[in-house]
């Protein structure tokens, strides 16, 4: 089973990235799930979602403590809040940043990378909305969902935005997963 735990902000859509995670997944043919970890957060505050995927049902209902994947798509968040508890060398760990500034980690991981997000986002957006656009790397570097499948999932989760809406959040995914380098 892959357990991925997504690591932002209040208002950066972590919780949408795990569900395009779980229905990408799904339309890849896998058993997927997704659920949220907040409370009375606010906007900005420091919040985490979870993803799980598995070519078998899912039984397990519990929060990540022990994630194959990590996704964080705010880096301030390095510096004030423990995003990799639970992890491990093999943890594939996903940081919104266009540089490795945290040198120390590229010992402590052996699947690490970097991704210039926010760069995407502010180019495509005109806004630092990252959710989307961090799913490419996830998908390039990761295996677990394809770039078809996460194109489809964003055109069902925004069917109700426009067209314009779903183009954008294509275009930036897809920018991302070119973009991404093993």
């Amino acid at each position: 089973m892959e357990q991925i735990r997504i690591h932002g902000r209040g208002g950066q859509g972590v919780v949408t990235a795990a569900e395009l995670i779980a229905m990408a997944a799904f339309y890849d043919g896998r058993e997927a799930q997704a659920f949220p970890n907040f409370g009375v957060e606010r906007t900005g505050a420091p919040i985490q979602a979870f993803a799980r995927l598995d070519d078998k049902p899912i039984m397990i209902r519990e929060q990540i403590y022990k994630p194959t994947a990590l996704i964080i798509q705010d880096a301030s968040l390095l510096d004030t809040v423990d995003v990799f508890y639970g992890s491990d060398k093999d943890t594939l760990v996903i940081i919104n940043a266009a540089e490795n500034k945290w040198p120390e980690l590229k010992d402590r991981f052996s699947h690490l990378y970097f991704t210039p997000a926010t760069e995407i986002a502010l180019e495509i957006f005109g806004k630092n909305i990252v959710n989307t656009v961090i799913l490419g790397a996830f998908a390039k570097h990761s295996g677990l969902v394809s770039l078809e499948s996460l194109k489809k999932a964003i055109a069902e989760k925004f069917h109700n935005k426009g067209q314009a809406i779903i183009d954008k959040n294509i275009l930036a995914v897809t920018k991302d997963y070119e973009n991404a380098k093993n």
